[in-house]
């Protein structure tokens, strides 16, 4: 039997799911949540297998979320839900820990597909999500400065280039500066992308 909790502040949609999903023989929700916070309540007391969330709720948003179940939880299994296709949105959630993406406009059999394909420990995209791709570097034949590894580092942990600059004791123009740089060297194509590679790289200093 796969458990599973929902979040979405709109409880209708909840509803609409729960109804559909009654007629699977092998999935049971557990649990539903309208906020973040009610969800990390749901997910520590029931452990579903799991979760279906919203992106953008009241009180905590889905990323932050997903970051905190994860790391309590890690073999729970999240599914991003959302109106938002952007890549950044995508990228934020992968970053999070979430092993699908779908869209609310998908049908509710692409929903029982993302449940049992994370289920089988594979990711699950919505077919109308164009993924950008890019190829993995070894960062060993790239010329990065320290500095430039080092914020590197932090946007891997999320921060933003003010925070950047105020961790490093340098000005934000210079972090963007560095970030640009980066992305050249890099050949990477945006925010989304160096956010995907951060999360990626292995540091060792």
């Amino acid at each position: 039997m796969i458990t599973i909790a929902i979040a979405e502040d709109h409880q209708s949609l909840i509803d609409g799911i729960k109804l559909f999903l009654e007629y699977e023989d092998d999935i049971k929700v557990v649990g539903e949540a309208n906020d973040g916070e009610r969800l990390l309540e749901i997910v520590r007391l029931k452990k579903p297998d799991v979760v279906l969330t919203d992106i953008r709720m009241p009180k905590m948003d889905g990323i932050t979320a997903t970051r905190h179940l994860k790391k309590e939880f890690p073999s729970c299994k999240v599914i991003a839900f959302s109106m938002f296709e952007q890549d950044e949105a995508i990228a934020q959630m992968e970053a999070a820990g979430a092993s699908g993406y779908i869209l609310k406009n998908s049908s509710l059999k692409t929903v029982l597909a993302a449940i049992h394909a994370v289920m089988k420990g594979e990711t699950f995209f919505d077919s109308s999500i164009k993924k950008t791709d890019y190829r993995k570097k070894d960062t060993d034949d790239i010329p990065l400065s320290k500095r430039e590894l080092e914020i590197v580092k932090l946007i891997g942990e999320g921060k933003t280039s003010q925070e950047i600059a105020d961790l490093l004791f340098i000005g934000k123009t210079t972090v963007d500066t560095h970030r640009k740089n980066i992305l050249k060297k890099l050949s990477l194509q945006g925010k989304s992308e160096l956010l995907r590679y951060s999360m990626e790289k292995k540091y060792d200093f």
